[in-house]
């Protein structure tokens, strides 16, 4: 695959995550599209800087830079907006309802095949 730009990426991370969203919960909202190309923008660019690091590593990374914008969209899309897109504030280890450790963690199991469709993507920077 070939991109030619940063809103390449965003448009097919965006819908990616859309699609995940829709099969793990059953729906989505429009607020995840933004978010899904702006982690899959950052997941390219990380995988691409941190590529000698060992694997676990780089999932570990790869999770915690989608849990960060889960938090940040949580933010502003759950709690200043008051879209009430998703609440983790039931789920244990929240931190104020928009991310937990479940999430965290499965966010770290999904940063593996990101990693690697993101090492056969090509784009021009």
């Amino acid at each position: 695959m070939r991109f030619k730009s940063n809103r390449g990426l965003m448009l097919f991370g965006g819908i990616c995550y859309g699609l995940i969203e829709i099969i793990w919960r059953g729906k989505t909202h429009w607020s995840m599209l933004l978010t899904g190309g702006a982690c899959f923008c950052a997941l390219f660019r990380l995988f691409r800087k941190i590529e000698g690091l060992p694997t676990y590593v780089r999932c570990v990374c790869g999770g915690a830079v989608i849990t960060f914008c889960e938090f940040c969209s949580g933010c502003v899309f759950n709690r200043l907006l008051k879209l009430r897109v998703w609440d983790y504030s039931e789920n244990r280890l929240n931190l104020k309802g928009q991310i937990c450790a479940f999430y965290s963690a499965m966010w770290v199991l999904l940063s593996y095949p990101v990693m690697k469709l993101c090492a056969k993507i090509k784009a021009e920077d």
